[in-house]
């Protein structure tokens, strides 16, 4: 049975202290962006505020992380609003509201039964370079989503391209007051992050906004607020939506659980490195399934562990998850007594913290940084597909600029996978030679000094020799036995992992096939998995026998041993 509280294990009463501050400096970041993401879902801002209690103190129940923040987050509120938008279609905004909690409960049942399963790994299909291009991509279609509040225009549907063009038409129609407000708020934010980072600028930001609006009436002034907000707990219970639409929600929250899985865990793992502890992934898939779950049970949407929060709970001192309890407790006192002060908010100030959020995930430099990640040798071989990090993060960000969030990190996970077929089915397979200075060998095309063997063509199979690159080895090894003089060709195996009863197969009928016309294969590379597999699969003798290294197979080649 999972042990409950694990971080507080052992707790000294000396951290108290830190737990608590550390619980108001993230409470004073978590609440003005709890309302923002809930605009990004299409909710009311008060959602954003039901999610954060209960997924807090039951991720700080069952997670492994001491420091991660779970709440509402840009990439899942997206995606929450993607999924939530298809299946309700023209659905009034209670319909809209019951089934972005319900898609928060189908989540976490997901997350659940993902950890009790053990299915942790399922992390990996999502690669760095597919999670990155997929945060920039999400990143500036949500800036191009809130722009138009920033300008005071209407705001158009469609894809990102649409929305900037629509906004770039309407500009003419910009809201002066509106424009100085979002504006202001948004440089105010970044301002503050840059010369005084510990101060809380998206709540600075807010207070000003809505001591702004009071002071200068700004709502009769053409400035749009966030108007009337519901004081008083979260409404607990299961949403109110029908068996039809929560199996069509089903069906979305696996996406959304990988891309909160993966971005949460990568926070936890990178805290937990400074703070000489250990996470388990699929304890942290049961936490985050518990928040999830809490999360919609109390009316909210989904959650994730948050990068930015759990680096601001880290920086304040925290020791353990009693810092997140704290946060709950801080925000229910909100939910009680504070949320009226919200409701003269500007929606202007709400796209300014949004934007101020997310504009530090448009990491196009990583991107510069993948496109280097370059060598001619693997231009050669690969063609296009020489730089695969750099075209599946790409492929991800325009994905989702184009076709949506949902989509977008499929198109991704599915450019990633066929780029690592398409390279493993044409391994790099290169030609030695014997260096001079110390008899090794070594590739040709990385040491000109190196010098070819007379009458014997030595190549390097860099990959496992499978069904897939079997016919491509084939044909390498063919052209080499066909050069002038050439009586034997040898595959060093040391850099082969593996093969297979395909591989077997066709080195068998290569063998036979070159001995028909003088020319001898030898293996070389002492590989155990390989020469298990060439004896157990019926390889012909003369594989059978691998010599130990290159020369020894070059001496017997000479020698006809």
């Amino acid at each position: 049975m999972l042990g409950l509280f694990p971080s507080l294990r052992g707790y000294r009463r000396q951290w108290l202290g830190r737990d608590a501050l550390a619980g108001v400096t993230v409470w004073a970041v978590l609440v003005p962006e709890a309302l923002a993401y809930a605009t990004i879902a299409g909710v009311s801002p008060v959602v954003g505020l039901y999610a954060a209690p209960a997924a807090l103190v039951l991720y700080a129940a069952f997670g492994s992380s001491r420091h991660l923040v779970v709440g509402p987050m840009a990439a899942t509120a997206a995606l929450s609003a993607a999924i939530v938008g298809e299946a309700a279609g023209g659905a009034s905004a209670d319909a809209r509201t019951a089934m972005t909690a319900a898609l928060a409960v189908t989540v976490g049942v997901a997350g659940l039964l993902a950890g009790l399963l053990r299915l942790g790994f399922l992390a990996s299909f999502i690669s760095e370079p597919v999670l990155k291009g997929f945060i920039v991509g999400l990143a500036l279609t949500i800036i191009a989503g809130q722009l138009p509040k920033l300008f005071g225009v209407e705001a158009a549907p469609g894809d990102f391209f649409e929305k900037v063009w629509v906004l770039i038409g309407d500009l003419g129609q910009t809201s002066g007051l509106t424009l100085m407000v979002g504006g202001g708020s948004l440089l105010l934010i970044l301002v503050l992050r840059r010369v005084a980072p510990f101060v809380p600028g998206s709540l600075l930001a807010v207070a000003l906004g809505i001591a702004a609006a009071k002071a200068f009436d700004l709502e009769h002034r053409g400035v749009a607020v966030v108007g009337g907000i519901e004081t008083g707990p979260p409404p607990f219970g299961f949403p109110d939506v029908s068996v039809d639409a929560l199996g069509g929600l089903a069906a979305g929250s696996v996406g959304v659980l990988l891309v909160a899985f993966a971005e949460g865990l990568a926070a936890a793992k990178s805290y937990a490195v400074r703070g000489h502890y250990e996470v388990d992934a699929d304890r942290e898939l049961i936490g985050l399934g518990a928040a999830g779950l809490g999360a919609g049970l109390s009316g909210g949407m989904v959650v994730n562990g948050s990068l930015s929060k759990t680096a601001v709970n880290w920086s304040a001192g925290a020791r353990t998850q009693l810092s997140g309890v704290f946060v709950a407790l801080l925000t229910l006192v909100t939910l009680l007594f504070l949320t009226g002060l919200f409701e003269r908010l500007p929606e202007a100030v709400l796209a300014g913290v949004v934007v101020a959020a997310v504009v530090e995930l448009v990491d196009i430099p990583s991107l510069v940084a993948l496109h280097r990640v370059f060598t001619r040798r693997l231009g050669r071989a690969y063609g296009v597909a020489a730089r695969p990090d750099f075209v599946t993060a790409v492929a991800a960000m325009l994905g989702v600029m184009i076709f949506d969030t949902l989509p977008g990190l499929f198109i991704g996970i599915g450019v990633s996978l066929l780029l690592l077929l398409y390279r493993s089915s044409r391994p790099v397979i290169s030609e030695l030679g014997r260096l001079p200075e110390d008899g090794h060998f070594a590739a040709l095309d990385r040491h000109t000094d190196g010098r070819r063997i007379p009458g014997v063509v030595v190549l390097r199979v860099e990959a496992g020799i499978y069904f897939a690159n079997a016919e491509r080895i084939r044909s390498t090894v063919r052209s080499a036995a066909g050069r002038e003089g050439a009586t034997a060709v040898v595959i060093d195996a040391e850099t082969v992992p593996f093969v297979d009863v395909s591989a077997v197969r066709m080195l068998d009928e290569l063998t036979e096939e070159l001995e028909a016309r003088g020319v001898r294969l030898l293996l070389a590379g002492d590989v155990g998995q390989v020469r298990d597999v060439l004896r157990t699969a019926g390889a012909r003798a003369e594989l059978r026998h691998v010599y130990p290294t290159v020369q020894a197979a070059v001496d017997a080649s000479s020698t006809g041993t």
